[in-house]
């Protein structure tokens, strides 16, 4: 894989946030020439601002609904690969502010493949959506590419329509030139490097921080949990196989074994057990009574499609994703070097 990004032409959409930064970090590492398009980190302390990408990465603020502006750079950059990670990400905010989660989420999708059907450069595109496209039944069994989507919320509605739109696009425009496409469904991903708000490691980490105790709000949910660079490692195998052959664009689910698609309080124990183990700092959490917006109880994949195709398995269960989150957690609260540290994660990693 490593031989296969040297010297490609990388275009990143959302490269400042938490899994924009590691994919970022991963294709520098690899010697890729990326350009990244995004706006300014949201969350403070920001991943991104952390990582010294130097001259290697050519580094554009700009705001995904500004066609204009993107297409200035996507046509000055001409690349050949493109990720779209722009997103408006959080569920909660899609609730308070639901114009601008459909704004950024589908007119975004719009304007990127708008850049990808007005070029001649590009050979391999992956948009990268989230689990919660599908119609949620609360079934018990990991929902397949097949099923329907409509998301409940509007940042879960918002990523269908993207799918929608990316779908429309390819019959369109863009099979007919042999570009070929391919929408990434992942789950909740845990990692270090993620201040978010309203996610469920990043309030354990603040709560350390703070001395307080973390309140749990839905501690019977169930979410396909899974370090991030699970789906990263998917999305670059997805995108240089398609980038050889056409025929491998499509639409995929990326999640944990069955093992790991375990509840909200399960992860949070898992944390606390991890946690006390590695550092002195104490860590308390607490259930209090959800009075939150709606949210599925219930949410798992079915991968067997990417399996099967790109002959992919996790190799992180969820035990060892929470340990390596915490790894770079005590990293950084120990003003270590995170650049070092996290070449490191990224070659044990892609090395397995």
């Amino acid at each position: 894989m490593k031989s296969f990004y040297k010297g490609k032409k990388i275009f990143i959409t959302g490269h400042t946030g938490f899994k924009g930064s590691w994919l970022t970090k991963i294709l520098i590492e690899f010697g890729a020439e990326v350009t990244g398009y995004s706006l300014e980190p949201l969350s403070q302390p920001a991943l991104f601002n952390m990582l010294d990408f130097g001259q290697s990465l050519h580094n554009n603020i700009g705001d995904i609904r500004d066609y204009d502006h993107l297409s200035s750079i996507f046509n000055e950059t001409q690349p050949e690969i493109v990720f779209h990670l722009a997103a408006q990400p959080i569920v909660r905010e899609s609730f308070r502010d639901p114009r601008t989660t459909y704004d950024v989420n589908v007119m975004g999708t719009v304007n990127i493949l708008e850049c990808i059907r007005n070029s001649n450069c590009v050979k391999s595109f992956v948009n990268i959506t989230t689990d919660k496209v599908y119609k949620n039944n609360e079934w018990i069994y990991g929902y397949r590419e097949n099923d329907v989507l409509d998301g409940f919320d509007p940042y879960s509605n918002s990523k269908s329509c993207s799918e929608l739109v990316t779908g429309s696009f390819v019959r369109s425009f863009l099979n007919e030139r042999k570009i070929a496409v391919s929408t990434v469904r992942s789950g909740n991903v845990i990692g270090g490097g993620d201040f978010a708000t309203d996610r469920i490691i990043p309030d354990c980490v603040r709560a350390i921080l703070s001395g307080d105790s973390l309140k749990i709000r839905n501690p019977y949910s169930t979410r396909p949990y899974q370090h991030v660079l699970e789906p990263l490692y998917v999305y670059l195998t997805v995108a240089m196989q398609q980038y050889d052959d056409f025929s491998k664009g499509g639409r995929y689910n990326v999640g944990p074994n069955d093992d790991d698609c375990i509840s909200t309080g399960t992860l949070v124990k898992l944390f606390s057990k991890a946690w006390n183990t590695k550092s002195n700092l104490n860590f308390k959490f607490e259930i209090i009574q959800n009075n939150g917006p709606h949210e599925a109880n219930f949410l798992k994949l079915d991968s067997s499609l990417v399996k099967s195709v790109f002959n992919w398995q996790p190799k992180w269960d969820v035990k060892t994703a929470v340990e390596k989150t915490i790894d770079w957690m005590i990293a950084y609260n120990n003003k270590e070097d995170i650049n070092c540290f996290m070449k490191n994660q990224i070659n044990e990693f892609f090395t397995l």
